[in-house]
């Protein structure tokens, strides 16, 4: 295989999918907005390249989370069942944040790969339990994607 997985993901997609999920946490943590975080990364990155560069598919998502949070925030809390928002993992959070996002902006990504990612997340970097519950609230969510993915298409 050349620069795609068996799904046609291009390879370091999962690390750039992590890298977004790190940053959504920080920014939550810290009480900022995501998209300050890559601002301040590529300043540094300017003298020092040890933090990375700010660039890809990770900020793509990470932009896309925060122009659309409100909506993402949303519809994740409506397909919550006996959960509220706010008492979720934080890092559980960023995960679905993404994921949702995912679902219903990024048509280029199958749905199929935005639930595997989104568990392989939960797995790397959650409780044992967080896989199942991000699969099951991004299963129901993922039966929007294809109604969102065609009115965004149209517009």
């Amino acid at each position: 295989m050349s620069t795609a997985d068996r799904a046609g993901e291009p390879r370091g997609r999962h690390r750039q999918r992590r890298r977004a999920v790190d940053l959504l946490f920080e920014a939550e943590a810290k009480g900022v907005p995501a998209t300050d975080l890559i601002a301040q990364r590529r300043e540094v990155f300017a003298t020092d390249d040890s933090v990375g560069e700010m660039t890809g598919y990770a900020v793509r998502a990470v932009e896309g989370v925060v122009a659309d949070s409100g909506q993402v925030d949303a519809i994740i809390s409506s397909h919550l069942e006996n959960w509220s928002f706010d008492r979720l993992p934080a890092v559980d959070r960023a995960i679905l944040r993404l994921g949702t996002w995912e679902l219903l902006y990024a048509p280029d990504v199958d749905i199929k790969v935005v639930l595997d990612e989104a568990v392989k997340l939960a797995t790397e970097l959650s409780t044992d339990d967080s896989p199942a519950f991000v699969n099951g609230v991004l299963d129901r969510i993922s039966a929007l994607a294809p109604h969102v993915r065609a009115a965004g298409s149209s517009e």
